[in-house]
């Protein structure tokens, strides 16, 4: 009796276990699925194997990091993973290059070179003698002007529209001219003295001024262009006057039109080539125009053509700032009013006064005054 006993309780606890496995066991997939979850007739991809070449390489040259740094170049087009959108986000540094008696380098590297070990240094120089020349010329000769009487009569020699395009294109380029001077050399002349802290916010706010007057200088410009480029088409006696060097260096300037061929030479040489030059690539700086990638290769071109356009602009601008301001006796007071006395304009733009006093240009442009001919100015 106790054995039946013992055999029912075994039975009873063999069902019990069975019911558990069986409650615990996975359910059957569903038709097409196979037992992992994988759709039926899914080939699992092999996994990969190990790279050999670099096992190798690493056992047999500890140390070398040459599959590394082929990596963060993206050399073959292989960059590194960024959620960035930026071009070239995913690619740490520039593919080095090789140039002929010089060790390799990084493209970035080549640029810093190029800027620190020749624009820099040479604009520098050429900036410093131009202002050494003026000033020389300055304490020999004086402010130029004042052979001839003023006679109390004036010409207008600027509209209200040339005097206010003028005075725009000449404040944003004296503001981006100081802030670019600034960042290429304050390291040498301005952090020494004001310090690293001081100077790293004195470069940021002139890098961020010089990024936002940028947009406003090109505007201005050409209005400016478009606004003098009637007067400053060549003319009859402009080859004459560039053969005496204006006059200069003697006792009386070479005739000339409204604008002399110096004049002529700082607009089409200064103001359209060189300053298109540092317009466009400017904008290209600040990423201002449509359809460009803006790699890293790009903006160091640019940047080099910026910079050598700006220093040659800024040293030819040199001489019109001095001879416009305290190099020539009333042409700042000229060209702040519009107006200038007739023996001065005699004096400096003989053939142009003679074409008004013949009638063959007007005297007022802005508004038709009363006829009148224009008198010789006394000595």
């Amino acid at each position: 009796m106790r054995t039946i006993r013992s055999l029912l309780a075994a039975g009873a606890a063999a069902l019990a276990l069975a019911g558990i496995a069986q409650a615990q066991a996975p359910a059957a997939p569903p038709p097409g699925i196979l037992a992992d979850g994988a759709p039926a007739g899914f080939v699992a991809p092999a996994l990969p194997k190990p790279d050999d070449t670099n096992a190798e390489r690493a056992r047999s040259q500890p140390g070398n990091n040459a599959p590394l740094w082929r990596a963060v170049r993206g050399v073959g087009g292989q960059g590194g993973y960024s959620s960035l959108p930026a071009t070239e986000a995913n690619v740490l540094i520039q593919s080095f290059v090789k140039y002929p008696g010089a060790p390799y380098v990084s493209a970035g590297e080549a640029w810093r070179q190029v800027r620190n070990r020749w624009i820099i240094p040479y604009g520098g120089s050429l900036f410093l003698l131009v202002l050494a020349a003026i000033a020389l010329f300055y304490f020999a000769r004086g402010p130029l002007g004042g052979r001839l009487r003023d006679t109390g009569r004036t010409i207008e020699r600027f509209t209200y529209f040339e005097r206010t395009a003028h005075l725009a294109v000449a404040a944003t380029f004296v503001l981006l001219a100081l802030s670019g001077l600034t960042m290429a050399f304050g390291k040498f002349f301005v952090l020494p003295v004001i310090g690293a802290t001081l100077y790293g916010w004195l470069a940021y706010a002139l890098k961020t001024l010089h990024n936002f007057v940028g947009p406003l200088f090109v505007v201005s410009l050409v209005v400016v262009i478009v606004g003098f480029v009637r007067d400053n088409l060549p003319q009859r006696g402009d080859l004459a006057w560039l053969v005496k060097a204006g006059g200069f260096l003697g006792g009386k300037e070479a005739p000339s039109h409204r604008f002399n061929a110096g004049e002529k030479l700082i607009y089409w040489l200064g103001a359209v080539v060189l300053g298109l030059l540092v317009a466009g690539s400017g904008l290209v700086l600040d990423m201002l125009l449509p359809n460009l990638a803006y790699t890293r290769a790009q903006m160091q071109v640019w940047h080099m053509v910026h910079a050598v356009a700006a220093m040659l602009m800024m040293t030819l601008f040199l001489g019109h700032i001095y001879l416009g301001t305290i190099g020539m006796k009333g042409a700042f007071a000229g060209m702040r009013s519009g107006r200038v006395d007739e023996a001065w304009a005699q004096e400096h733009h003989e053939l142009w006064f003679n074409d008004i006093r013949a009638g063959k240009i007007p005297a007022e442009r802005t508004q038709a005054p009363a006829p009148q001919v224009a008198g010789t100015a006394r000595t």
